[in-house]
């Protein structure tokens, strides 16, 4: 039998992951207000591939939930919505160029090729902030955001978390990895 490539998961995979998504999103209403559920599962149920990368998410503790839904382009958008940046996405630094300029104490992965092995994106610094919005996020850890390129290309790279009742965007060279930095991503489906 030969091992399929395909991004999906099995019917107890699915079925389980739905529970969950249902139960975080009955229990956030502030985070999609004059949404419905069945509508979002009848999107999931026809999208394996989403729902596949929406497993990613939640499989390295980044709590995906519904927080918008676009009319023009029908499309619901899920965040990472745990309270802390996702543990199994930590100490990393931001991209392949970055890890690969280290000389001593490479760590294992980056935020840019995590992200798209997973089917996601790194939130930009303005759906971060309003991410914030609905509730408070990384009050003890870090998130790496999308970086502009005119910063990226000298080097550095964008970080935001959220202290003293604010958002707070940061910047460090994009090689650097915190055991509290993580990244938090997006997905429409």
């Amino acid at each position: 039998m030969t091992k399929s490539n395909k991004k999906e998961l099995s019917l107890e995979q699915r079925e389980e992951l739905l529970k969950t998504l249902k139960a975080r999103f009955e229990k956030h209403m502030n985070r999609h207000q004059d949404l419905e559920w069945a509508k979002i599962q009848a999107k999931l149920e026809t999208n394996t591939e989403k729902l596949w990368s929406l497993n990613e998410m939640e499989t390295t503790g980044g709590e995906p939930d519904v927080v918008g839904y676009d009319k023009q382009k029908d499309e619901y958008i899920f965040f990472d919505c745990s309270t802390e940046s996702p543990k199994g996405r930590r100490s990393v630094c931001y991209d392949r160029e970055a890890l690969e300029s280290r000389k001593k104490h490479k760590p294992e992965n980056n935020a840019i090729d995590m992200a798209a092995a997973m089917g996601i994106e790194l939130l930009t610094e303005e759906q971060y902030r309003e991410l914030q919005e609905l509730g408070n996020f990384d009050m003890k850890t870090s998130s790496w955001v999308q970086t502009p390129s005119d910063i990226r290309e000298l080097g550095g790279a964008l970080f935001c978390d959220f202290r003293f009742g604010h958002v707070f965007v940061y910047h460090n060279g994009a090689d650097s990895y915190y055991a509290a930095r993580g990244f938090r991503g997006s997905l429409r489906v």
